[in-house]
């Protein structure tokens, strides 16, 4: 019988830049999106906050961007502050690397494993999927998954009981699946 395994995102990421004021290194974005128009050319930012002092920082979205090249549906998103968007944008790898900032993602997923007895079986097949493109290593999700330790999880790899065609070690952040042998 096939688990499937759910990571999903609980709230945005940390944003990990310095901030100005007070030197701290995590930002938390809250949704917000500043849109100025400078007659027929659009700048937008993405608002985040120091967790620390509080001071705003500001990501840029779109910089001198002509205003018809923009598609009024995400005009209009942006003018909404949507979350939806936030997320998609703190997301964009293209977005972090000119605002030269990085994302942590610690506290900011769940696991659903779907409540299932796992361990019942003599072999159990578990499909992992990806809500959102959360990079996490796969023995800290296997070990939660079954309340193992990762030390136990590791153990289990080395002895060929935990099997899977991608690689378990290191951070993965797209759909994989794996076989424990009981």
């Amino acid at each position: 019988m096939l688990n499937s395994w759910v990571v999903m995102p609980t709230c945005l990421p940390a944003v990990l830049r310095r901030c100005h004021t007070c030197g701290s290194e995590r930002f938390r974005a809250n949704g917000k999106i500043r849109v100025n128009a400078h007659h027929k050319l659009l700048d937008a930012w993405l608002l985040v906050l120091c967790t620390s002092c509080g001071e705003t920082a500001k990501l840029t979205v779109l910089e001198r961007a002509n205003v018809r090249s923009v598609r009024p549906e995400l005009l209009d998103r942006m003018h909404d502050n949507d979350r939806g968007l936030a997320a998609e944008l703190l997301q964009d790898p293209a977005l972090r690397r000119r605002n030269r900032v990085a994302l942590d993602w610690d506290g900011a997923w769940r696991l659903d494993t779907g409540g299932s007895d796992h361990l019942g079986g003599e072999a159990v097949d578990v499909s992992v999927r990806f809500a959102a493109p959360i990079p996490v290593r796969p023995v800290r999700l296997i070990a939660e998954g079954f309340g193992l330790s990762r030390a136990e999880v590791e153990r289990l790899v080395a002895e060929g009981r935990l099997v899977s065609a991608d690689r378990l070690s290191g951070l993965l952040s797209g759909d994989f699946s794996f076989v424990l042998k009981r």
